[in-house]
Protein backbone atom coordinates (compact mmCIF):
# COMPACT_ATOMS: atom_id res chain seq x y z
CA UNK A 1 0.00 0.00 0.00
CA UNK A 2 1.40 3.50 -1.22
CA UNK A 3 1.54 6.02 1.43
CA UNK A 4 -0.53 9.18 0.81
CA UNK A 5 1.08 12.77 0.86
CA UNK A 6 -0.21 13.41 3.89
CA UNK A 7 1.51 10.26 5.89
CA UNK A 8 4.92 11.58 4.62
CA UNK A 9 3.77 14.64 5.71
CA UNK A 10 3.38 12.98 9.52
CA UNK A 11 6.64 11.36 9.13
CA UNK A 12 8.57 14.07 8.15
CA UNK A 13 7.24 16.52 10.90
CA UNK A 14 7.62 13.23 13.08
CA UNK A 15 11.66 13.27 12.36
CA UNK A 16 11.75 16.91 12.33
CA UNK A 17 10.22 17.00 16.45
CA UNK A 18 12.69 14.47 16.81
CA UNK A 19 15.63 16.77 15.39
CA UNK A 20 14.44 20.00 16.89
CA UNK A 21 14.99 18.06 20.57
CA UNK A 22 18.30 16.73 20.07
CA UNK A 23 19.42 20.28 19.22
CA UNK A 24 18.19 21.46 22.37
CA UNK A 25 20.61 22.29 25.63
CA UNK A 26 18.98 19.17 27.96
CA UNK A 27 17.45 17.81 25.18
CA UNK A 28 14.05 18.55 25.63
CA UNK A 29 11.20 21.35 25.00
CA UNK A 30 8.28 22.52 25.59
CA UNK A 31 5.25 21.73 22.86
CA UNK A 32 4.48 25.19 22.23
CA UNK A 33 8.29 26.13 21.36
CA UNK A 34 8.28 22.72 19.22
CA UNK A 35 5.21 24.23 17.51
CA UNK A 36 7.22 27.50 17.01
CA UNK A 37 10.08 25.52 15.31
CA UNK A 38 7.76 24.06 12.58
CA UNK A 39 6.10 26.95 11.99
CA UNK A 40 10.25 28.61 11.65
CA UNK A 41 11.17 25.47 9.11
CA UNK A 42 8.09 25.91 7.16
CA UNK A 43 5.93 23.50 7.99
CA UNK A 44 2.23 23.73 8.60
CA UNK A 45 1.22 22.18 11.67
CA UNK A 46 -1.94 23.02 14.51
CA UNK A 47 -1.35 22.74 18.28
CA UNK A 48 -3.26 19.60 17.88
CA UNK A 49 -0.94 18.06 15.53
CA UNK A 50 2.71 18.68 17.62
CA UNK A 51 0.79 17.24 20.51
CA UNK A 52 -0.46 13.99 18.88
CA UNK A 53 2.51 13.63 17.12
CA UNK A 54 4.39 13.97 20.79
CA UNK A 55 2.28 11.07 22.37
CA UNK A 56 2.46 8.88 19.16
CA UNK A 57 6.72 9.40 19.40
CA UNK A 58 6.30 8.64 23.62
CA UNK A 59 4.32 5.47 22.39
CA UNK A 60 7.22 4.45 20.42
CA UNK A 61 9.57 5.21 22.83
CA UNK A 62 11.00 7.66 21.52
CA UNK A 63 10.60 10.86 23.65
CA UNK A 64 9.27 11.35 27.57
CA UNK A 65 6.63 13.57 28.09
CA UNK A 66 5.79 15.39 31.10
CA UNK A 67 2.74 17.44 31.79
CA UNK A 68 2.47 20.41 33.51
CA UNK A 69 -0.49 20.50 36.33
CA UNK A 70 -0.95 24.55 35.96
CA UNK A 71 -0.43 24.72 31.90
CA UNK A 72 -2.77 21.48 30.71
CA UNK A 73 -1.69 22.41 27.02
CA UNK A 74 1.24 22.20 27.71
CA UNK A 75 3.69 18.98 27.11
CA UNK A 76 7.33 19.13 27.61
CA UNK A 77 9.17 16.30 25.69
CA UNK A 78 12.81 15.04 26.49
CA UNK A 79 13.79 12.53 23.16
CA UNK A 80 15.36 9.37 24.14
CA UNK A 81 18.54 7.63 23.47
CA UNK A 82 15.79 5.22 20.77
CA UNK A 83 14.40 8.70 19.24
CA UNK A 84 18.45 9.92 18.94
CA UNK A 85 19.26 6.53 17.38
CA UNK A 86 16.22 7.42 14.64
CA UNK A 87 17.24 11.34 14.09
CA UNK A 88 21.19 9.76 13.29
CA UNK A 89 19.73 7.01 11.34
CA UNK A 90 21.07 3.77 13.32
CA UNK A 91 17.51 3.17 13.73
CA UNK A 92 14.34 2.73 11.67
CA UNK A 93 10.71 3.41 13.16
CA UNK A 94 7.63 3.42 10.79
CA UNK A 95 6.14 6.26 11.00
CA UNK A 96 9.23 8.40 10.83
CA UNK A 97 10.73 9.79 8.06
CA UNK A 98 14.14 8.05 7.83
CA UNK A 99 17.12 10.76 7.76
CA UNK A 100 19.45 11.04 4.57
CA UNK A 101 22.84 10.71 5.04
CA UNK A 102 24.76 13.71 6.84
Amino acid sequence: MSKTFTDRLREDRRLVLLRLLSEQPGYRANSSNLHAGLYALGIAATRDDVTTDLHWLKEQSLVRLESLPEVPDLVIATITSRGDDVVSGVAIVPGVRRPGPR
